[in-house]
């Protein structure tokens, strides 16, 4: 792991009570905004407190098939986005998220986040292969994929998929 771009930030596995954070930025149109698609009007997911229990047992504790963690900044403790990844058996892949909340943007969370997932999923998890599919629009979010090693590998249907295999990201350490 580059120590240096990730000295901001920890990994951090929410306990069910800290879920309010998840809650939050879910329910946050300028955090979700990217979601519209999907999600009209505002990209804004319903995250109701009677799901937590459920949501947090499938989600944490899984690892390697399925692994969540907040990013938490070391210097005061806030939480500043999310990461995670879970296997799909279709492709063979870990497909991974990362969400940085809309005020904690343009601080360089999003590249120190993608860090700390890829060295928790090759070097702790096992994991060989990972996975984003995304707009090719959001550029900011394509360029720390591309940043952090991983390669495009495909273009369908207005989504670009960017794959870093354990390999390519232990070659990036070196």
């Amino acid at each position: 792991m580059k120590d240096d771009l990730v000295s901001e930030l920890k990994l951090h596995i929410p306990t069910l009570d800290e879920l309010w954070f998840y809650q939050s930025m879910l329910s946050d149109p300028a955090t979700m905004s990217y979601n519209a698609k999907w999600f009209p009007p505002d990209g804004c997911i319903p995250f109701p407190k009677g799901r937590w229990a459920e949501w947090h047992k499938a989600w944490t504790g899984n690892e390697p098939e399925r692994f969540y963690a907040y990013l938490q900044r070391i210097s005061d403790g806030v939480f500043v986005g999310d990461v995670n990844y879970h296997y799909d058996k279709d492709s063979d892949a870990w497909e991974i998220g990362i969400l940085i909340s809309a005020p904690e943007r343009g601080k360089g969370y999003g590249r120190m986040g993608l860090e700390l997932l890829t060295a928790r999923a090759f070097e702790t998890d096992g994991v060989t292969r990972l996975v984003n599919i995304f707009e090719p629009t959001r550029t900011a979010a394509r360029r720390i994929h591309w940043e952090c090693g991983f390669t495009e590998t495909a273009s369908d249907d207005g989504l670009i998929r960017l794959t870093l295999t354990k390999e390519d990201h232990i070659r990036s350490l070196t």
